[in-house]
């Protein structure tokens, strides 16, 4: 390929389903894998501790504001992982982190909570768009 054809592939506003797809993927497993590991398991790991602190969403009580919290950062990131029930899972991350995002750090630096955006995003753009081919939900024709 030219330099000047590969320029014009490079900057080219056209995108191939292929490669879509395996960006949905990308995004899907790294986003899951990350709140699972680490938001997720170290709320299960440090339940005991923070069942009494968590914040308090809507006065439901802290440990029941945790144990919601733990359900999404958990059980629905690794049903984004799979790209099973795809935008479930990606609304519950987005109920979860914008709580995160809007309410709990609304009044911290915006650097200690970087991560918690970048991930609100991306659960979003999977509500939006679906899962992509390369999931459970693809596979099934959901």
């Amino acid at each position: 390929m030219s330099q000047i054809a590969f320029m014009k592939k490079f900057l080219s506003t056209a995108y191939s389903e292929f490669l879509f797809n395996l960006g949905t993927l990308i995004l899907r497993l790294t986003t899951g894998i990350l709140v699972c590991l680490n938001h997720g398991i170290p709320k299960i790991t440090h339940f005991n501790e923070w069942k009494g602190t968590f914040y308090n969403l809507a006065h439901i009580g802290t440990q029941l504001s945790l144990i919601l919290s733990i359900s999404a950062e958990v059980f629905a990131s690794m049903f984004l992982i799979l790209g099973l029930f795809s935008r479930f899972a990606a609304l519950l991350l987005v109920i979860d982190l914008g709580v995160a995002v809007f309410i709990y750090h609304s009044s911290h630096p915006i650097s200690r909570f970087e991560d918690a955006i970048t991930f609100f995003v991306i659960s979003l753009f999977v509500l939006l768009v679906g899962p992509g081919k390369y999931s459970v939900d693809g596979l099934t024709g959901r």
